[in-house]
């Protein structure tokens, strides 16, 4: 039989690493919780009614709400010193004695919501800073980071800096099982994600990475590329600790685009430190995503990650096309093995 979370968590559970693991035993009963919820569906309710909209000026549904409602609860009563989330205005305070503070998008995802499509949560665990925010750090100074999946399966993606692990929830009897441990992304793949709706907006360098895929064996990667899109950043993330490739969330031309639109804070930074400790690269474009330091709560950026190759290419691109690389027709023979 699989080893529990929390089987696994007592491994390493001494001293400061037992209040850690208390919290990622919170958080993992909290994501249970919203299985539960999404599972039935309209049965609990109009779970895609629109609400208004969050902090951030998204759209908030009733499903955001409730599971915020349902993180919250999980984080009050134990070592959690200060939250922030998606749906929050500002950090709060919870304890200034408490030794850890949680980042989280309590509902990734919520647009897919009445299409039965895969949805989420992310979280990360920083240390806390007393009565300070805490919310300031670098993504490398994340202790844990992760991400639930509610899809055919409802599976929590968990790393505390020492490699990525995978645990499937049971539904029998409510125990997350250890199903993969030290997941490695695929150094090579065939698949890159990209809402490719966006292209007339985009930069040259995302541009430039796009039509080479898509030139297959004509152009000058002289390979045949697959597309995917669905939506929602951890059902991407986990395809691609499954099967490889390449993710791609560029800033663009549009007002209110030019950062991107994913959370540096509560999406970026989380979904980096798995996608690194899995072996992979996650970068902005020209910048690692771990060095960047959260400048404010709802800091926006634009997000590339997968496998090493294909984001240090997608980096390469944006240095020099900055200079030396003119715009091509698609098909055109330049790209990324020109730079």
């Amino acid at each position: 039989m699989s080893m529990t979370l929390e089987e696994v968590l007592a491994g390493s559970a001494t001293g400061e690493r037992a209040a850690l693991a208390a919290v990622i035993l919170a958080i993992a009963g909290a994501t249970r919780d919203i299985a539960g919820l999404i599972a039935m569906g309209v049965l609990a309710g109009a779970m895609g009614a629109s609400l208004g909209q969050n902090a951030d000026g998204d759209t908030q549904k009733e499903l955001d709400v409730r599971a915020q409602a349902l993180m919250m609860q999980a984080m009050t009563g134990g070592q959690v010193a200060a939250v922030a989330s998606e749906e929050l205005d500002d950090w709060q305070l919870l304890d200034s004695k408490g030794a850890y503070a949680v980042a989280f998008d309590p509902l990734d995802g919520s647009s897919n919501i009445d299409t039965n499509i895969s949805i989420g949560t992310i979280f990360s665990i920083l240390p806390a800073r007393g009565g300070e925010n805490p919310f300031t750090s670098a993504g490398s100074a994340q202790l844990a980071a992760g991400f639930a999946v509610y899809g055919p399966q409802t599976l929590l993606v968990l790393t505390l800096g020492a490699g990525v692990d995978v645990f499937t929830l049971d539904p029998r009897d409510g125990t997350w099982r250890r199903t993969r441990a030290g997941v490695q992304i695929a150094p090579t793949a065939n698949e890159y994600a990209v809402n490719a709706s966006n292209y007339r907006h985009w930069n040259e360098p995302v541009r430039t990475f796009v039509d080479d895929c898509v030139s297959g064996t004509e152009g000058p990667r002289e390979k045949n590329f697959n597309m995917r899109w669905i939506g929602s950043l951890v059902a991407e993330a986990f395809r691609i600790l499954t099967r490889g490739g390449v993710f791609l969330y560029p800033g663009d031309i549009r007002a209110g685009y030019r950062d991107g639109r994913l959370r540096l804070l509560y999406e970026a930074h989380p979904i980096a430190f798995v996608i690194e400790q899995a072996g992979g690269r996650a970068s902005n474009g020209e910048t690692p995503i771990l060095q960047m330091p959260a400048m404010s709560l709802h800091q926006r950026v634009p997000l590339f990650f997968g496998s090493r190759e294909k984001v240090a290419l997608i980096e390469r691109l944006h240095c020099s096309q900055r200079s030396d690389i003119a715009p091509s027709p698609l098909f055109g023979q330049r790209g990324l093995f020109r730079v």
